[in-house]
């Protein structure tokens, strides 16, 4: 069976998350505000969990329609095919969220339509109930300018959980977002790579696993795996397809951070995620970075402070690290930040800027090449 598949991400990642979706095979991809969409069945769900580095989740679209009323609402979920994909027994909580629509209140719309999928579920089956008892199907919805876009998850856990980051800084960077500024930044494995701010180490060890072309998604569970029709087995052939595409080669990744609790965080980390060998971690003030290259790229997310005092003192840090960098040779600098005076402190204007969100908080990757 052939799905409609949404990847929802953030903003400013689409036309990465595109490219890369190509790569998986998927021809089709094709990029929208805040999504990418492409198609596929049972064998494409697996491929996609496993492979994609910077999506947050692959969903299964059920359809979409125009909702100005609950009644309208009701009408569309009802006709849709939900018995194509859900056992009688399926157990389907329903989510989501409403933006810029006459629709707004959430509870509402999820009464509704999870009344919606039963009525469509009793009558398909023949059935005076739905007992709920089954596997999971996950209902996503979304209700934006008065348009519903309803989804079945695939996932379950979101994609930046990849498992290896059990312990973690203080505002960690998630690892979908580290994965789009290392694919950015065409970081591939050759030359050296740095992270002078690595935190929890997140940017290096997406770095690492780029280098390799190690799939994010090998050595997690999903929720498609449970159901009926999604066997097991292409589950495996997708983790062993994944595998065959992994490089072997000697890489220069480097990650730093001034505080040696951070550094030995990353470190955990980075033997989780099956590159402890492959990144050169150490304790240094990124103040103090003199590190030579025939070739570099520094990617890196230093603290930015959203609090007046934490502001202050990221400010010395970007004039601080601002004045190391005029320094250097070599080295092209991918920087995310969310200040509003980040060039400014940091003394030299960037050569391309991007925006990008940090979960909710709106940044801007700064390019100096």
């Amino acid at each position: 069976m052939e799905y409609r598949l949404v990847v929802p991400c953030l903003l400013g990642l689409e036309g990465p998350i595109a490219a890369e979706a190509r790569k998986l095979g998927f021809a089709d991809a094709a990029a929208e505000n805040g999504r990418v969409r492409f198609s596929g069945g049972a064998g494409a769900v697996a491929r996609a969990n496993i492979g994609l580095r910077m999506g947050e989740r692959v969903l299964i679209e059920m359809g979409a329609f125009d909702a100005e009323s609950f009644d309208a609402l009701f009408e569309g979920a009802r006709v849709l095919p939900w018995e194509a994909l859900l056992p009688k027994n399926a157990a389907f909580p329903v989510t989501g969220h409403c933006l810029n629509s006459k629709l707004m209140s959430v509870p509402d719309c999820q009464r509704i339509l999870k009344k919606a999928v039963a009525e469509r579920m009793k009558s398909a089956f023949r059935q005076e109930w739905c007992p709920e008892d089954g596997p999971l199907y996950r209902i996503r919805f979304q209700l934006m300018k008065d348009r519903a876009s309803l989804c079945v998850d695939t996932s379950g856990e979101p994609l930046y959980k990849r498992g290896y980051r059990r312990r973690r800084t203080a505002a960690p960077l998630r690892e979908t977002l580290a994965a789009g500024l290392v694919n950015i930044a065409g970081y591939r494995g050759r030359g050296d790579f740095c992270d002078p701010f690595c935190g929890s180490g997140t940017i290096a060890i997406e770095a690492a696993l780029a280098a390799m072309n190690r799939a994010p998604g090998l050595d997690r569970e999903f929720a498609a795996m449970r159901w009926p029709g999604f066997d097991r087995k292409l589950w495996e052939e997708a983790r062993a397809e994944a595998r065959e595409r992994e490089f072997h080669g000697d890489y220069r990744i480097f990650a730093s951070d001034i505080d040696p609790e951070a550094v030995e965080i990353a470190r955990e980390n980075a033997r989780r995620a099956g590159v402890g060998e492959l990144v050169r971690f150490s304790v240094a003030d990124a103040a103090g970075f003199r590190m030579g290259t025939e070739r570099g790229t520094i990617v890196t997310n230093p603290p930015y402070g959203e609090r007046l005092n934490d502001r202050k003192a990221a400010e010395g840090i970007y004039k601080a690290f601002g004045q190391a960098w005029r320094g250097l040779e070599n080295w092209k600098l991918y920087l995310l930040s969310g200040h509003t005076e980040f060039e400014r402190c940091f003394g030299a204007p960037a050569d391309k800027k991007r925006k990008l969100y940090n979960g909710m908080l709106k940044c801007d990757l700064f390019m100096y090449l």
